[in-house]
């Protein structure tokens, strides 16, 4: 039995949820998502989004709980909206931006220049005596992850002295290297 799929999502106020043609359509104050789906049923009933499956087959069982959890997702995202935050761990790393430009200096001979979608808003934050932070907000968790990875991609945390592009709280291991 799968104990997520089985637990209802509930549907807070200002929040459509439409079903139509195997295509479920989330409405809220920050947008619009769409998902498609197969082999399972969903359905709203009295303020919450139900998904059920028909069989015990190992196809729907794996699909119950991820369209639980895409459906959960989609609805905490039109109404609260999804955050990352990235830190930049380093001597001379710098974050900027200028609208959806995200200019970064993470050591190599050039800026890295990335141009960001336009549903993710970008932030950056540069205090003295801080690492300078990227701050990612979107209402779809699935685009804000992928360009969170992106940009992380750029410079790895290192295991030696943890310098690189981490998650805010993102614990590192460390490693000793060598002793003299």
């Amino acid at each position: 039995m799968s104990r997520i799929g089985n637990n209802p999502v509930a549907i807070p106020e200002g929040v459509t949820v439409d079903v139509k043609d195997n295509v479920v359509t989330v409405k809220g104050k920050l947008g619009e998502l769409t998902q498609h789906y197969d082999t399972v049923e969903i359905k709203v009933e009295d303020g919450n989004v139900l998904v059920t499956r028909s069989s015990d087959s190992k196809d729907q069982k794996a699909k119950h709980g991820l369209y639980r959890s895409l459906m959960h997702n989609m609805i905490e995202g039109v109404s609260k909206g999804w955050t990352k935050e990235l830190e930049l761990v380093g001597v001379g790393y710098r974050a900027s931006n200028q609208g959806q430009k995200l200019d970064l200096a993470l050591g190599f001979s050039h800026n890295i220049v990335l141009n960001i979608a336009p549903e993710v808003k970008v932030e950056t934050v540069s205090e003295k005596g801080k690492n300078p932070l990227v701050k990612l907000t979107s209402f779809d968790k699935q685009l804000v992850g992928q360009v969170a990875a992106k940009i992380r991609g750029f410079r790895k945390p290192e295991p030696y002295k943890g310098k690189g592009i981490k998650f805010v709280g993102e614990e590192i291991r460390r490693k000793a290297g060598k002793s003299a």
